[in-house]
């Protein structure tokens, strides 16, 4: 198993970021799509005989094609049932492609190699807005005994694996109410926006109304498609928050460079880790040197950092040596958040 750490650094001065990588229009927006569907040419990794509603899909599908057959002479080994879901974007068109999510139902092993079957993709209304179907490959490393691996053999995407059958009715040149919903609420930024799109129109444009929603006001002389475009591209300054992300899938970890991990000590399962900045404790003979200011003793799963200064990098990065699965490392760093070692935000996806 490997932890994979990319580090993004975020530092405290002020960056000239476009209005569109904070906020988003409202009534603009994407439609979830979901359907039910079979992949099958698995090699003997599908979904076993106690999954009765796959061998009940294969009946179907096959009485649907004028082939009569007894279902208890179906095999499911080599097909599974799934869910497939899809994100519908805004203004999308007929003919368009989606990239759907596949996700097994049943008790199938993996879906590696397989063929999603022809899938119809309903929306909340019960309307089919898309046809799915392709060719199934799954990425990244297989998950191992013991929970430890990367991505889930079960689950899988497919790009551009939809075609959009119906279009969603919308006439945004004819809006006349504009306004834009901030994607994480703050006073100060709803104030940066309207000041910057006050000055940049030379007029009262924009109005915020809270910690979240800014009111627009369109020029008479400007259509809602270029009003929009302009408001959207306009740099404000904005000074980033410190955040770390964790996909708890693949195992990924993703932090600034500037998120220290204070002074603490921690016991999870049987790993300790132990953060004692600048400690003149001595390293014994069955510790190892990371070369980067800490040491691990596998003897003891123990984990200590004496540098200067420690990152969620470092102890992301040495506890994968030291053998922490995904979750254990997930439990680690929102405990150090809950203690107040981490200053930033933990996002777990």
């Amino acid at each position: 198993m490997r932890i994979f750490t990319l580090l993004i650094a975020f530092t405290a001065c002020l960056f000239g970021i476009p209005i569109k990588d904070l906020a988003s229009t409202v009534g603009v927006r994407d439609n979830q799509l979901i359907g039910y569907g079979l992949v099958v040419g698995l090699n003997g990794s599908g979904d076993g005989t106690s999954s009765k509603f796959t061998i009940q899909s294969i009946s179907n599908l096959l009485q649907g094609m004028n082939i009569k057959v007894n279902a208890d002479d179906i095999k499911s080994k080599n097909t599974a049932a799934v869910m497939v879901t899809a994100k519908l974007p805004a203004f999308a068109k007929s003919g368009d492609k989606l990239d759907i999510t596949v996700s097994s139902m049943g008790d199938a092993k993996s879906l590696q190699g397989g063929t999603l079957l022809l899938t119809a993709l309903r929306a909340i209304d019960g309307e089919i807005y898309a046809i799915a179907q392709g060719v199934i490959s799954v990425g990244g490393i297989t998950g191992g005994a013991g929970g430890r691996g990367g991505n889930h053999s079960t689950s899988a995407s497919i790009i551009g694996g939809a075609n959009v059958e119906r279009e969603i009715p919308q006439n945004f040149a004819q809006t006349e109410n504009l306004s834009l919903s901030l994607k994480n609420a703050s006073f100060k930024t709803a104030s940066d926006i309207e000041r910057a799109l006050n000055a940049s129109f030379q007029n009262e444009v924009a109005q915020a109304l809270d910690s979240r929603t800014i009111k627009l006001n369109r020029p008479d002389d400007m259509s809602a498609v270029e009003f929009m475009a302009r408001v959207l591209e306009q740099d404000i300054n904005f000074t980033p928050e410190n955040k770390v992300i964790i996909d708890e899938r693949t195992g990924t970890v993703i932090a600034g460079v500037d998120v220290e991990v204070e002074p603490i000590l921690i016991t999870h399962k049987d790993i300790t880790i132990k953060i004692a900045p600048q400690s003149a404790t001595a390293q014994t003979n069955s510790e190892v040197d990371m070369k980067d200011g800490g040491v691990i003793d596998p003897s003891t799963n123990t984990l200590r950092i004496n540098a200067r200064k420690s990152t969620v990098a470092n102890v992301a990065r040495m506890l994968n040596k030291l053998g922490a699965s995904p979750t254990d490392i997930i439990s680690i760093m929102q405990n150090l958040k809950r203690a107040g070692a981490i200053n930033a935000e933990l996002e777990v996806i």
